[in-house]
């Protein structure tokens, strides 16, 4: 991504940024040229610019394969369903035999609330720290850099591509739990709360999806408020690009926007490690939206 920074040319410098619009895919070409004085003349020129900032294409690739599943991120997703589902029927056979069926379900709405939380904790800490490079989580990181400046590439990501990193997180946290626990309460938590982990990036598809290309039951739960809605989703992507994080219901994004709980963490990390969040820059054409 090539970003024409203005503090990097001090001279009284002129960026020309032309759209050319095409009926298939959005091109977007960057041209830079810098206007020198000369004083025993007093006369200015401008001239191109040298480099590899002169003249940069970007095209995002509809067809892209990277967006496709394959048969591993099919093995993750199936592995994921399966731990999931074995907490699920472990909390259902315990709640069955005990006759005990209200604390399961108590469980379970706690699981989903904290998933929420859970979700929006992790998703402002990759949109703001670290980078491609970053261990285990470089290539979220990255993607998530991606999905601002396209958004709309995530509804175009197959199923188990877009689910199979979490899946395979999901498979490694609940799988030893299954093996280890029997009790219905706890798995009512765990099944719901690592269900609503795993399944949250496809409600994070769901919430760029047009309403009319939902499914109803999708839709009813997004206007319910069991589901993240479009438009409270939709904050997210728009300046200052630091609120809205939570990606299953939502329901925690008013309290932490209004507590302003992140920007808090912020202050800790930068004052503790010196470190700054992406959110605190001005917003450059990594987090600007090229819409389609």
């Amino acid at each position: 991504m090539s970003i024409l920074a203005q503090h990097k040319y001090p001279l009284s410098s002129r960026h020309h940024v032309r759209t050319c619009h095409s009926p298939f895919l959005p091109t977007r070409v960057y041209c830079a040229a810098t206007t020198t004085t000369t004083a025993t003349t007093n006369t200015t020129t401008t001239e191109p610019r040298s480099g590899p900032d002169r003249l940069v294409i970007e095209r995002p690739i509809l067809n892209d394969s990277t967006l496709a599943s394959t048969w591993s991120h099919r093995a993750w997703v199936a592995s994921g369903c399966t731990t999931v589902l074995i907490s699920l029927a472990k909390a259902t056979t315990g709640a069955a035999e005990s006759h005990m069926w209200l604390e399961p379900i108590l469980a379970g709405v706690v699981g989903y609330i904290l998933a929420d939380l859970g979700s929006g904790v992790y998703h402002w800490g990759i949109d703001n720290y670290g980078n491609a490079s970053t261990p285990l989580f470089g290539s979220q990181i990255e993607a998530f850099q991606g999905h601002h400046k396209w958004p709309w590439t995530i509804t175009r990501r197959q199923f188990a591509n877009n689910l199979h990193a979490l899946a395979r997180a999901v498979t490694f946290t609940v799988l030893p739990l299954d093996l280890v626990f029997n009790d219905p309460v706890f798995h009512g938590f765990v099944a719901v709360c690592s269900g609503c982990i795993m399944f949250s990036q496809q409600f994070h598809a769901w919430a760029h999806t047009t309403k009319s290309r939902l499914p109803p039951l999708v839709a009813a739960l997004q206007d319910a408020g069991l589901l993240v809605s479009r438009s409270q989703h939709a904050a997210h992507h728009r300046p200052p690009y630091d609120n809205n994080y939570c990606i299953v219901s939502g329901v925690w994004n008013e309290h932490l926007d209004k507590q302003k709980a992140f920007e808090a963490l912020e202050m800790v990390l930068f004052f503790k490690l010196g470190v700054r969040p992406r959110s605190w820059s001005d917003p450059n054409s990594d987090w600007i939206e090229d819409t389609q």
